[in-house]
């Protein structure tokens, strides 16, 4: 399903040689006794998830769809990012769905909350609240005023069906909230992070709402689970791209930029950089992720990655088959002198300028590229790169030696905001 590709990456050490060390951990992973274990329930959740709660999931999505001109997602982090790489990545950034999705609650911008406020003002809304919490305060502030517009709007009965919340089994204040007021409730497991979370109702419902088939998103989840549930670092293509890391690391190339050529994955590498950066970061250690969608930023960031200062590697994720493909018109003027592309595949073009880039930048610039090739952008293919990158990140962090499922450092800038905002101590 997934194909790895080291040969561009001018390595200093051989693979292979890290072949105890990842029998060794892959056992601590699937043994769930290494740090930060109380949250590897996404290992083999594939076995474990509610089956009752997925149909429920599907049940609503439904009568959600049949109502909602707008489904407003609202939550941060882990809790809007894997659900809107999934929606973008699989259906494109202009959908011909009903229902459109945005994404609130990720922002203090007074500018983006208005205007999102302006748009729907006279469009059917559904909103799906998205906190283990409750309490995190980007979210929750624009719940209250989502809610309170809402009421206003429709009144407390109606919210009933139009107010969806997603959060912990048993406690925190959004969930006494959601059965005060009679919300539909969907559960936050207890030991998958947010990073994580994108394979349970976090991510699947918004997922379902707009149209995703979730079934064939955990069968290839699925076959993840089976393919890469394997310590054999020279098969397992999730370990060869965790154990690549760690040597680039080793050579100096402390960055690391996940680039695409299709717009519709730009939000993947966001999601991807939540995953890697939060999981890495700590104890001055791991590699800083960035992203970028190419050849749009080959105008940019080409000139720094070429030229600039050798402390990047790329991790190149290439797609075999577009969602959609067309053919470049003849022009009998040609004054744009650009008949030399007649009858070419705009998929074609975008391959041979990937192609024209790799060279550029491995043999010229000698930057290091490493290449994950996906075979399409449909479901089955989201929820196998899920899983591949979930098992890859754990393995390259319980290599560092370090938590990959605790994010401490999240926690300065909150406490200082707190401060700042007048927020009563506890």
């Amino acid at each position: 399903m997934i194909k790895f590709d080291a040969s561009h990456a001018m390595l200093s050490e051989d693979i292979n040689s890290y072949g105890k060390q990842v029998k060794e951990i892959h056992k601590m992973i699937h043994e769930k006794t290494g740090k930060g274990n109380d949250f590897l329930g996404w290992v083999d959740w594939i076995n474990n998830y509610d089956k009752e709660e997925f149909d429920r999931i599907l049940q609503v999505a439904k009568k959600v769809q049949d109502k909602a001109e707008v489904l407003l997602v609202c939550g941060i982090g882990g809790s809007y990012l894997g659900a809107r790489a999934a929606i973008e990545m699989i259906q494109g950034l202009y959908p011909e769905n009903k229902t459109e999705v945005i994404f609130i609650g990720n922002t203090f911008s007074s500018t983006y909350f208005k205007q999102v406020e302006k748009h729907i003002e006279n469009k059917s809304v559904i909103l799906n609240v998205i906190s283990k919490s409750g309490t995190t305060t980007e979210t929750a502030m624009a719940f209250r005023m989502l809610k309170q517009l809402m009421e206003n709007k429709y009144g407390k009965e109606e919210c009933k069906e139009r107010i969806i919340a997603t959060t912990d089994k048993a406690r925190g204040t959004l969930k006494a909230l959601a059965d005060k007021e009679g919300y539909e409730t969907f559960v936050i497991p207890d030991d998958i992070g947010g990073r994580y979370s994108v394979i349970t109702p976090v991510g699947l419902l918004p997922m379902a709402i707009m149209g995703i088939d979730i079934h064939e998103v955990y069968r290839g989840l699925k076959a993840a689970y089976e393919d890469l549930n394997n310590d054999d670092l020279a098969t397992n293509p999730a370990y060869q791209y965790a154990v690549c890391r760690r040597i680039l690391q080793n050579m100096g190339k402390d960055a690391e930029m996940f680039v695409t050529y299709e717009p519709q994955m730009q939000m993947l590498g966001e999601w991807w950089k939540q995953l890697f950066g939060e999981s890495e970061g700590k104890d001055g250690k791991g590699i800083l992720p960035c992203s970028a969608t190419f050849s749009t930023d080959l105008h940019s960031l080409g000139q720094f990655i070429q030229e600039g200062k050798k402390v990047l590697f790329e991790t190149l994720v290439l797609v075999e088959k577009p969602l959609m493909d067309g053919l470049f018109p003849h022009d009998e003027l040609n004054e744009d002198q650009m008949n030399y592309l007649t009858d070419k595949s705009l998929n074609w073009v975008n391959k041979m300028a990937c192609e024209g880039t790799l060279e550029a930048h491995e043999v010229t610039g000698k930057v290091p590229n490493l290449i994950i090739t996906i075979e399409d952008m449909k479901e089955y293919t989201f929820g196998y790169l899920c899983y591949f990158f979930f098992i890859a990140c754990a393995m390259t962090c319980y290599m560092l030696d370090i938590n990959p499922f605790n994010q401490p450092g999240v926690e300065v800038y909150k406490k200082n905001m707190f401060r700042l905002l007048g927020k009563p101590a506890k």
